[in-house]
């Protein structure tokens, strides 16, 4: 499964329509943001996501982790955001 990688400069339309897309095809979506700003980018696109699929009588649930990543070298925590759809 393809993990988005969002930063704090992610555009959360374009993340949500990544979300929607993912979820309609497999029915999951995940993400992982480190840091603050991109945290808050993705939690905003998962709440537009969710307005994306409402039409079609899809409900999103959001399910929030730790993830450990290494970047540069240098061990990180992040968030892993999964996104799945309850009907």
């Amino acid at each position: 499964m393809e993990i988005l990688k969002i930063s704090s400069k992610s555009n959360p339309n374009s993340v949500a329509g990544a979300i929607a897309g993912l979820v309609k095809e497999s029915n999951k979506a995940e993400m992982q943001a480190i840091g603050a700003g991109a945290l808050n980018q993705a939690v905003k696109a998962v709440a537009i996501a969710r307005g994306f699929v409402a039409p079609a009588g899809v409900d999103l649930i959001c399910i929030p982790s730790f993830a450990e990543v290494e970047i540069e070298g240098e061990d990180r925590t992040g968030i892993k955001l999964t996104v799945e759809s309850r009907i």
